[in-house]
């Protein structure tokens, strides 16, 4: 049975099967000469490294989207100035993603992506807007990254059906359930990946599933009770 595979990821979007997104992971990527295997990356997993570069090329052609989208009246839903870090975000969830389908046993076919594919185009329909308008500027992802969110949304659904035994949540209870199971596999997952942002980005936020702005040391307090920083970069899970 098909089901929508919304939006993945976090902040305002268009609406999501999964409430996916962003927290910070502690412990900020030393960029030294101590740790040449380190230098010139803006995230690490112990599944591989994310360079600047490649964090670079993709925000250009975000910010290329962004531009064609306000020629057209269509104006970016996600907060502006932070595209970095939301593409970051994006580039470390699909490996988030990689690894659920790891520890699952689920490998997507090309059917199963192309499935993806046309409800994405069908919400983007709906919305009067093209599949890549949907995604620019309803999710700050860059167009060059649509095959890899198709991916991801065909790892969500089968990942789904294996979680709620092949049906389809019936009631709003049972919906929050596969919510909250997805969640903790996502957490899981990013967990085993042991990811580190390097600190120019900010940091990784398990509770979010985002990259986010590190805490200013300006002014700190001095006798300080548990931070929402030390939260963010324990695993809830």
């Amino acid at each position: 049975m098909r089901r929508n595979v919304g939006v993945l990821g976090t902040g305002a979007r268009p609406r999501s099967v999964l409430k996916a997104a962003a927290v910070a992971l502690a412990g900020g990527l030393a960029v030294c000469a101590c740790s040449s295997t380190q230098l010139g990356a803006a995230a690490v997993t112990s599944s591989s490294r994310i360079t600047i570069s490649t964090l670079t090329s993709q925000v250009a052609n975000l910010n290329s989207a962004y531009a064609a989208d306000r020629k057209k009246k269509i104006q970016p839903q996600r907060p502006v100035a932070q595209e970095t870090q939301q593409v970051l975000t994006w580039l470390i969830l699909f490996q988030v993603y990689d690894r659920m389908a790891s520890q699952h046993h689920i490998s997507v076919t090309p059917h199963q992506i192309q499935v993806a594919r046309e409800q994405y185009a069908a919400q983007a329909k709906q919305s009067n807007v093209s599949l890549e308008q949907y995604w620019s500027a309803g999710g700050a992802l860059p167009p060059a990254l649509l095959p890899e969110i198709e991916r991801a949304g065909a790892i969500q659904t089968a990942l789904i059906d294996q979680l709620n035994g092949g049906t389809a949540p019936k009631t709003s209870a049972e919906q929050q359930a596969v919510d909250k199971a997805l969640s903790h596999q996502q957490c899981l997952a990013a967990k085993s990946l042991a990811i580190n942002v390097n600190p120019q980005y900010g940091e990784y936020d398990y509770s979010g599933f985002s990259v986010v702005a590190a805490p200013s040391t300006l002014a700190a307090d001095p006798t300080p009770s548990p931070s929402a920083s030390s939260i963010r970069r324990t695993p809830p899970c």
